[in-house]
């Protein structure tokens, strides 16, 4: 005697599930927003992050009252600027930032933790802009902190005689534009971080780009215009007040700041192709 046999559906078809139950499909890829959220937990949860943070923020601010304290008794003339005075921190700060920028690709590598956050996110575009969008926040955050403290500190001390205050022509572009000077320098030792891979070389290349540079220009010839275009000197402008003189071949503040911003754009640009090329 022969048995009707009545073929099954393979298992995860429809015809396999039970009556009333929903048919779960796969979610898709991971997001933007999911890919934000890791970079904002990894990031938040390293505690050298909270020191690095505190020490831009006390080296700015320190600077700053510093530098408004001594122009008390030194300042004169009309090329003069009080608040570019009270923000000489963010000269020291943005190499801060710059390391932090670095340490949030490179400590991926050191501790293999790189493959992992490939195999959550796998688009490698979507994981960098993750990142620069994270770090830029925490770096205008931070730098919003550290500048208006530097101001009100360094002004507070420069005396009533010279100061400048926030509704003066300027001021307040200024004060802001030092926080924005801040979060590009982190966007520059990021991509720095993803060109080289290796904390220790970024580190070096973005003191290079940021801090030796400048002053290798200061011993060049001003006719030369070098200085004009060294990532410091150009970034600089956005928190100045006063026009620099012509005589000085400095661009105006924006122009300067969009100068800044392209050094870091090309960097990120450049470490994103490299990090789609090379084996994690």
């Amino acid at each position: 005697m022969t048995t009707a046999t009545t073929p099954t559906a393979p298992i995860g078809t429809r015809a396999h599930q039970p009556a009333g139950v929903p048919v779960h499909r796969p979610s898709g890829r991971a997001g933007f927003a999911s890919a934000v959220r890791s970079e904002v937990t990894k990031i938040t949860s390293v505690r050298s992050t909270y020191w690095s943070l505190l020490v831009l923020i006390v080296v700015t601010v320190g600077i700053g009252a510093a530098a408004g304290a001594s122009a008390a008794h030194s300042a004169s003339g009309p090329s003069f600027d009080p608040t570019q005075t009270s923000l000489y921190g963010l000269v020291f700060g943005q190499l801060i930032i710059a390391v932090l920028g670095v340490l949030t690709v490179t400590s991926e590598y050191s501790t293999g933790m790189v493959r992992t956050s490939l195999t959550s996110m796998p688009r490698r575009g979507t994981m960098v802009a993750a990142k620069a969008v994270v770090l830029a926040a925490v770096g205008l955050g931070t730098g919003l902190v550290a500048s208006f403290g530097a101001f009100f500190a360094g002004q507070e001390l420069m005396g009533h005689h010279i100061n400048a205050t926030l509704g003066q022509p300027h001021v307040l572009r200024a004060v802001i534009g030092g926080a924005l000077f801040l979060a590009v320098s982190g966007l520059l030792g990021l991509g720095l971080g993803l060109i080289l891979r290796h904390a220790a070389a970024a580190i070096c290349a973005a003191v290079g780009l940021l801090f030796v540079l400048f002053i290798l220009a200061l011993e060049l010839p001003s006719s030369w215009r070098v200085g004009t275009w060294v990532p410091l000197n150009a970034g600089s402008q956005i928190w100045q007040t006063v026009a620099p003189a012509a005589s000085t071949h400095m661009l105006s503040a924006w122009t300067g700041f969009a100068v800044f911003c392209g050094y870091a754009a090309i960097a990120v640009i450049g470490g994103l192709i490299l990090f789609r090329k090379r084996d994690a």
